[in-house]
């Protein structure tokens, strides 16, 4: 079979795309990025070392030898390469209805919710694998543990019929997956309104034969029917003797210590989320904590860039007002002050969001910190006419927020190394744009050189 993947560089697609490959089919794909250039992303190294051929987004990856082609919602009905897969008779199918197969075909544990998943469906993976239960994984985050044993990151292909997924709820495909277990880390308005979120996490707590939510959040109560639970401080699996730190945390569950090197409160709630579903999964406490103990992480969810002069530059994919808030606590833990940069990751979020990103970073960015805005990143397609970033900036400001905008977020790097001092912490927050890490590497060099000019 030959297939072929519309936008293959997207995390879930580079997923699916890797795991076809594994299995001995033929695959080829196109993306967007290709067209603007950035032709030497690791994703692309990764994906050609398993013989996949990539292309521009153009139709010239489609041919009458394709067998189906692969998009996903981000995909507009009029693209280029869907006009060509028609034009040939070939098969269109969405990138949910192929997770869905694979979900049917496995023993299957699905982790959903507005914020956490990544790191809760990579916390499960090293868990179910620490066990010696060998599973598969399909994950929208790159696990650090992978990374280092030469892989992308995303994607693991087990001997057993485990299979661990991330439920993304973003286009409502989390209703076509039917697994064994599911879990429902949280609810907030993201990508869509909140009753539309909560039929789709309604439909799929029906779908699910175990479903396992978070005590705490009232809302998920009113949606799902029969489930097991966790949380902070109850629920059936909750942290007693709970420490949080700048660099991670320490508590109990039922008398068995465990220890997480990543900090955050939030954090707690996903490895206790992760540990409620490695419970019904046949795993014991003891083993879930050993496995914690040794949890790398995963790329871009608070990775330290560099560390100068107690000064520290940290990248993360935070990217909705939930994660934001969630990433500015944790900093808040680690250092004196925060410095933030926020790049919004599309049009529409902002369009739908405003209220909340306001409201989460007045919370959030303390009297001392500051928070620089850049423009809304362009992933392509279009543009709803007149949204910008300064529509934040305009409420925060409002609000006598320490807020400063611009639409070149390059000026930003010199004025965060001119401010930035020892003590504080660095963020640079932002999903989608593939150069924010870079952006981030720039303005730790800029601070490494301001300091040494100062010693």
């Amino acid at each position: 079979m030959k297939i072929h993947f519309v936008g293959i560089g997207g995390i879930g697609m580079s997923a699916l795309a890797q795991l076809h490959a594994m299995a001995g089919e033929e695959v080829t794909g196109s993306d967007r990025l290709i067209n603007k250039g950035f032709t030497k992303l690791p994703v692309w190294e990764c994906l050609t070392k398993l013989g996949i051929k990539i292309y521009p987004q153009d139709g010239s990856g489609i041919d009458e030898k394709t067998n189906a082609v692969v998009l996903t919602s981000a995909i507009e009905p009029d693209n280029i390469e869907i006009a060509k897969a028609k034009q040939l008779g070939i098969p269109v199918l969405h990138r949910s209805d192929l997770l869905a197969k694979h979900v049917k075909e496995s023993w299957t544990i699905a982790i959903s919710g507005t914020s956490g998943k990544s790191t809760t469906t990579a916390m499960l993976f090293e868990i179910l694998r620490h066990a010696g239960k060998d599973p598969s994984l399909i994950t929208g985050g790159v696990l650090l543990s992978l990374r280092r044993e030469g892989c992308f990151g995303n994607i693991h292909k087990g001997k057993s019929d485990i299979l661990v997924i991330e439920a993304d709820e973003s286009d409502g495909t989390l209703v076509n997956y039917h697994p064994k277990i599911g879990v429902m880390l949280n609810l907030a308005k993201d990508h869509k309104e909140l009753d539309v979120l909560k039929g789709y996490f309604q439909k799929f707590s029906i779908n699910c034969g175990t479903f396992i939510i978070n005590e705490e959040e009232k809302l998920l109560k009113k949606i799902a029917g029969q489930y097991k639970t966790f949380g902070l401080k109850k629920g059936g699996v909750h942290a007693r003797d709970l420490k949080l730190t700048g660099f991670g945390s320490i508590f109990t569950v039922e008398g068995v210590p465990f220890k997480l090197n990543i900090p955050g409160e939030h954090n707690v709630k996903n490895a206790l989320a992760a540990i409620a579903a490695a419970r019904e999964a046949g795993v014991d406490l003891n083993t879930a904590s050993e496995a914690l103990a040794d949890f790398k992480g995963v790329y871009r969810r608070f990775n330290t860039v560099g560390l100068v002069n107690n000064i520290e530059v940290v990248d993360d994919f935070a990217h909705n007002p939930h994660k934001c808030a969630a990433v500015l606590k944790a900093a808040h833990l680690r250092g004196k002050r925060v410095l933030a940069f926020f790049q919004p990751h599309a049009f529409a979020s902002v369009q739908l969001l405003k209220d909340e990103f306001i409201e989460e970073f007045s919370k959030n960015i303390k009297k001392d910190d500051t928070l620089y805005l850049g423009e809304i990143y362009y992933a392509g397609g279009t543009i709803p006419q007149g949204v910008s970033s300064k529509w934040i900036y305009d409420g925060l400001r409002k609000k006598k927020i320490n807020v400063k905008y611009s639409a070149r977020r390059d000026k930003f790097i010199a004025a965060i190394a001119r401010a930035a001092k020892p003590g504080d912490v660095v963020l640079v927050l932002g999903a989608r744009d593939p150069t924010l890490t870079d952006f981030a590497k720039q303005i730790f060099k800029a601070i490494q050189n301001k300091q040494a000019n100062q010693a």
